[in-house]
């Protein structure tokens, strides 16, 4: 069974969807602060984290700016007020995966928990690796290096490296990008796409002015480029 850790301070939102995941057979652990969160989730080890922009005490982003350091694996999805666009990019920018807007039908929060998961799990067999320039992505252990030193990213960032490398040289649209890695049912424009591709070229390229592993083809969206 999949556990989920919800950090929501309003104990109706709260126990309303722990009734609705424990339905869908997950393991549910509650907090109603972002300190309470970071606690359970060092203790708990969930495999996703439903998490709230505003919370008492330290809010939502730097909570999941704290999860992403210390449990880069972890999948995190926020919860934004209805109408705060920035709050969503702001949430992606500290590391979030997803995001839905307050207020939200629980069936679709799940669907979405749902899909994370199993872009999350390992599709391939043991042991198969993916090289590419200075790169090596291993899909069994779901690791990347880079000059065999390990790059840390979120399962979206890995994701997206995956699907690079699986196809260097082929310019990906921002739609085929959302269709492919987030999936069919996400309901959200294409910045969220934009934002990972510049935290994931953060991490992997020398000189993020002059990115020059994913390639932005304008007009497009973007390709790996082909060695």
């Amino acid at each position: 069974m999949k556990k989920v850790l919800i950090i929501e301070d309003e104990e109706s939102i709260r126990s309303f969807l722990t009734v609705n995941f424990k339905m869908q057979k997950f393991i549910v652990v509650e907090a109603g602060s972002g300190e309470e969160g970071l606690v359970k989730a060092k203790k708990e080890k969930p495999d996703i984290v439903i998490l709230d922009v505003m919370l008492p005490g330290i809010d939502g982003f730097q909570v999941c700016e704290q999860l992403r350091t210390n449990f880069p694996d972890i999948g995190i999805i926020m919860s934004t007020a209805k109408g705060q666009d920035l709050d969503k990019i702001k949430g992606l920018e500290f590391g979030a995966d997803d995001y839905v807007v307050k207020p939200f039908n629980p069936l679709e929060l799940i669907l979405r928990v749902k899909s994370l998961l199993r872009r999350m799990i390992d599709e391939v067999e043991k042991g198969e690796t993916l090289k590419s320039g200075p790169f090596l992505l291993e899909v069994y252990s779901q690791k990347v290096y880079k000059h065999k030193v390990e790059v840390s990213l979120t399962p979206i960032e890995y994701l997206l490296m995956k699907l690079f490398m699986e196809n260097p040289g082929k310019a990906f649209s921002r739609n085929e990008l959302l269709d492919i890695v987030w999936g069919h049912h996400f309901v959200g424009d294409t910045k969220i796409v934009d934002v990972n591709i510049r935290r994931l070229r953060i991490k992997i390229e020398d000189d993020v002015a002059t990115s020059i592993y994913i390639e932005t083809v304008w007009g497009t969206g973007y390709r790996w480029r082909k060695d």
